[in-house]
């Protein structure tokens, strides 16, 4: 078996073969490429030949292709998506406009609303027909005018649209007229691509499922291209593997899958990361981690506890300031990279991001005509990235351009020296992903000081040991592989989807016919999830099922996920869900209610196919200090404190388990170098991975 991980950042894509020799001896190689912000399948493919050519493998052999992208999430941030038409219930027209009434920033005068600035769809293109579902049954009141969904379609025909969402009022309780009305627009709109809001997100709240829809449908023409045309690049090259997507829920898809619900993949690629991060954790021996996902653009922040994924609270779940209620891992990204520009502004302060250099230009030591200095440009003047092992030598760079950028534009409007300036970037930086830290972390009742922080991404482990020190963390990891870690995620996780209905149900006081409902509700949501299998050939002995009731107490605006016990759903299930909510509220909220009525808002079942995961192989054991064999030379490096040391570099490739590398150092691999500061040790863990914290 044969697999390959390929995730796509904005500044490099990482891939990572896995091959299982003699069924039992795997072989694990890894490499970056440079992405292509124009196509990102074209260096999905160039890192693929890369790594079957270092591996000795023919592409033909790759029996799985597990990809990560961020296509779908540049185009809502970049506005790039299809012009999208709406059919909705007359006199509710202006929901995507009006949204909540609420507003952004309570006390800010100056504020966006991007409902509003920039709509998902126009005014003009959103055309209101008559139809009327009544809740709380869902009986039609007003049958649907057929003839004015014709009309409407064929409008938008006439002005060029390229996808059409149908998003009727109370369609969660009866979506027959959004089913007929989606029907009768892709009988005049073949080539579109048409949904309805019931099949994108079939639950309460009218403004998030009518938004969510929109999204799918913004996003759905363009998503699909790309990976159609992914799949066609892999073939003409010889790649006929299995092609699985990563979604923003930290599951795995089916192209098919997410060609129809795109909206699954908005966060897609940081996703990765995390999985990535837990799977290391495990090894490490580590259940509480603070993962920080730092690359050439941005920075990812998630909290792992107890070795459990965070996935968002429903109101929180938004990309680009829109609400998607899809589920999300709990990750927070900031503008903060190697590519992140530093600069003074017209006020003359001194700034780092989120403006990056990307992958072109790039940093002004790529040569590729980038002039502005950035975050790497500061660690090369510093002496922490040497240009000789810069991804192995595979790309050149040049200090000299980094120096000169950051003089020019740092060090001398503000008279410092050279090493002042860049080291004032770097602790610009490092604020401003300490500050994200701590509002992923303390502000959510996350206590740092009982987690291992661990830095990933190209740029993760040269930022590691400062964060932990800004955030006072037990201690540091360095994943075996840093650069490819989110890569890894793709090879550790599992085939997933989610189906949801809206089912209100007040649980105190639910009678049999309650009861009833939900396990009505449960049975055709597995059955839709059976289906789904089926058409991925899964057998039935693989598939596990997770019921979910999101929960609320009677009046409160926003849910929470409860656990609901298997087997039919009864009085005992009932009890159990409330417990659970219970617990659920109170980690959450510090507190609970004993004697308030609990509420089932949304059932939701998760169906799951674990898949063959990622092994590494143990190391021999070392129990050296500072191994000699290991040393490359050593280099003046400047640290945080302002003192330059000649430092030594180590080969990552030569430690063996238990080897001991004693602060000051460098440690050099292909895909990152991490920093060990003056005061610190690094310990190398049984698969690779490095323990870092302060000396006794």
């Amino acid at each position: 078996m044969i697999r390959v991980g390929v995730d796509v950042g904005g500044t490099f894509t990482d891939i990572i073969l896995e091959r299982s020799v003699d069924g039992a001896e795997r072989q694990v190689v890894v490499t970056k490429v440079s992405s292509t912000p124009h196509d990102q399948s074209e260096g999905v493919v160039q890192g693929i030949l890369k790594v079957c050519g270092i591996a000795g493998l023919e592409p033909g052999a790759i029996d799985a292709v597990f990809h990560g992208t961020t296509v779908a999430t540049n185009m809502v941030i970049e506005r790039d998506g299809a012009k999208v038409g709406m059919v909705t219930t007359r006199g509710f027209r202006d929901i995507l406009h009006m949204a909540r009434h609420k507003r952004p920033h309570n006390f800010s005068l100056q504020f966006d609303l991007p409902w509003q600035s920039k709509p998902l769809v126009r005014r003009r293109d959103r055309i209101a027909v008559t139809e009327r579902i009544m809740p709380p049954s869902g009986t039609i009141e007003v049958p649907l005018a057929e003839d004015e969904v014709k009309q409407a379609a064929e409008l938008f025909a006439k002005r060029g649209m390229e996808a059409v969402i149908v998003a009727f009022l109370f369609s969660f309780l009866n979506n027959e007229h959004e089913q007929r009305a989606k029907e009768i627009v892709k009988s005049v709109l073949p080539d579109a691509f048409v949904s309805a809001s019931s099949d994108v997100v079939n639950t309460i709240r009218e403004y998030e499922r009518f938004s969510s829809a929109a999204m799918n449908a913004y996003i759905g023409p363009k998503t699909s291209a790309y990976l159609r045309n992914l799949e066609g690049r892999l073939r003409a090259n010889g790649i006929n593997a299995m092609v699985r997507i990563m979604q923003s829920n930290g599951g795995i898809s089916t192209i098919e899958n997410s060609s129809e619900l795109p909206i699954g993949l908005l966060l897609s690629g940081p996703a990765g990361g995390v999985i990535g991060g837990r799977w290391t954790g495990e090894h490490s021996g580590k259940v509480n981690v603070i993962t920080i996902d730092i690359g050439g653009t941005s920075a990812d922040i998630s909290v792992i506890e107890n070795g459990e994924l965070r996935i968002k609270n429903p109101r929180d779940t938004e990309v680009a300031g829109l609400p998607v209620l899809v589920p999300m891992i709990d990750i927070d990204a900031i503008g903060a990279g190697g590519g992140s520009i530093a600069y003074l502004d017209p006020g003359g302060a001194f700034r780092v991001g989120p403006r990056s250099a990307g992958a072109v230009p790039g940093p002004a030591c790529y040569a590729k005509s980038g002039e502005e200095p950035t975050v790497t440009d500061a660690q090369v003047v510093l002496g922490r990235m040497d240009p000789e092992h810069f991804l192995g030598g595979d790309l050149t760079i040049d200090a000299s351009l980094s120096e000169k950028a950051i003089r020019k534009h740092i060090a001398e409007p503000l008279k410092l020296s050279l090493d002042q300036a860049a080291l004032g970037i770097l602790k610009i930086i490092n604020n401003n992903m300490a500050l994200a830290i701590n509002a992923n972390s303390v502000a959510k009742g996350v206590d740092p000081r009982n987690f291992s922080l661990m830095g990933f991404g190209g740029a993760g482990p040269l930022h590691s040991v400062s964060l932990a020190e800004a955030i006072f963390a037990k201690d540091v990891i360095s994943p075996v592989h840093p650069g490819i870690t989110a890569a890894t995620g793709l090879l550790v996780t599992d085939l997933q989807y989610e189906y949801t209905h809206s089912t209100l149900m007040v649980l105190n006081d639910a009678s049999d016919d309650d009861f009833s409902r939900v396990n009505a509700v449960l049975d055709d949501l597995i059955a839709r999830a059976n289906r789904q299998l089926d058409a991925d050939g899964i057998p039935a002995r693989q598939r596990l099922f997770r019921n979910v009731a999101e929960c609320r107490y009677v009046g409160q605006g926003f849910e929470l996920r409860a656990d609901v016990p298997q087997g039919r759903f009864d009085k005992a299930s009932a009890a159990a869900v409330i417990e659970n909510f219970y617990n659920t509220h109170k980690q959450v909220y510090g507190h609970g209610f004993r004697d308030q009525s609990s509420e089932i808002v949304t059932l939701r079942v998760v169906a799951t196919v674990a898949v063959d995961t990622l092994t590494l192989p143990k190391l021999a054991k070392g129990g050296r200090r500072n191994p000699q064999d290991a040393e490359l030379y050593r280099r003046r490096t400047v640290f945080d404190n302002g003192e330059a040391l000649e430092t030594p570099r180590f080969q990552r490739a030569k430690l063996l388990a238990d080897d001991t590398i004693a602060g000051p150092a460098l440690v050099i691999q292909h895909n990152s170098t991490t920093i060990v500061p003056p005061g610190y040790l690094a310990t190398v863990l049984d698969y690779g991975d490095m323990r870092i914290e302060r000396k006794g």
